[in-house]
């Protein structure tokens, strides 16, 4: 009996300990949910702003918020290119690598140029403009030559299955029309050949029933004589003949 009550409570410690675990599991995943909601809708919202901010603003604030954009911009594109093709291609590993060493550094100007948005001080903007710009041109142009070369990757790989594919096709519809060969080759059913005039002379001058007549049966009359005929219904009568 008690260990009937210790396999019982043993089955309900796990049967708790599951949904514990469920619970926890969906609660996290609910969690990074919501969390991955709103980091995009914060990167959105301000993506907007430093739109508004490089149109709205003249001078060098405006052209920050330019530099700011561009560079989230082109960091973001590479980074959901190389994710989404390191899952079918695993040789992007090593590039997704150099781009995590690459986002370092853009995160890095990206910070710099947030603090230099509110950087009353004019002249040092404008001063320290060129080499921000410098390093924005050479972030971003490394991150879409590795986006680029990504693409380029996969579109060649596309095309070298289609080539496979199109070859494999055009062999499989040469073997669906071998039946038009094969009838070609087969000749035409003969027709059945003349009696030989050996035989023609036999079936003249062998004795036998008359147009397919039955043996034994009469020759049919070629007319009918009168008293012989049907009559019908509607016949007049034939008149006596006259003895005067």
């Amino acid at each position: 009996m008690e260990a009937v009550v210790a396999v019982v409570v043993l089955l309900f410690a796990l049967l708790l300990a599951g949904g514990v675990y469920a619970t926890v599991k969906a609660v996290g995943a609910a969690k990074r949910g919501v969390d991955r909601t709103l980091t995009q809708a914060r990167r959105t919202v301000e993506d907007h702003t430093l739109r508004a901010k490089s149109f709205a603003q003249p001078g060098p604030a405006g052209e920050i918020a330019q530099l700011r954009l561009s560079l989230r911009t082109s960091m973001r594109a590479t980074q959901d290119a190389l994710h989404t093709g390191v899952a079918e291609d695993e040789s992007l590993k090593e590039s997704l690598g150099l781009f995590q060493r690459l986002s370092a550094h853009g995160h890095e100007l990206d910070a710099e140029l947030r603090r230099l948005e509110s950087e009353p001080d004019r002249a040092a903007l404008v001063e320290r403009l060129p080499a921000l710009r410098e390093r924005t041109e050479r972030i971003t142009r490394s991150a879409d030559s590795l986006r680029w070369a990504a693409r380029d990757r996969a579109r060649r790989f596309a095309d070298d299955d289609l080539d496979s594919l199109s070859t494999q096709i055009d062999l499989e519809a040469g073997a669906l029309r071998h039946w038009t060969t094969t009838d070609s080759a087969t000749p035409p059913p003969s027709w059945p050949e003349a009696p030989s005039a050996d035989t023609a002379s036999a079936g003249q001058t062998s004795p036998g029933p008359a147009q397919g007549r039955p043996a034994g049966e009469p020759a049919r009359q070629a007319i009918t004589p009168p008293g012989q005929r049907p009559a019908y219904p509607w016949q007049k009568k034939p008149r006596p003949e006259s003895t005067t």
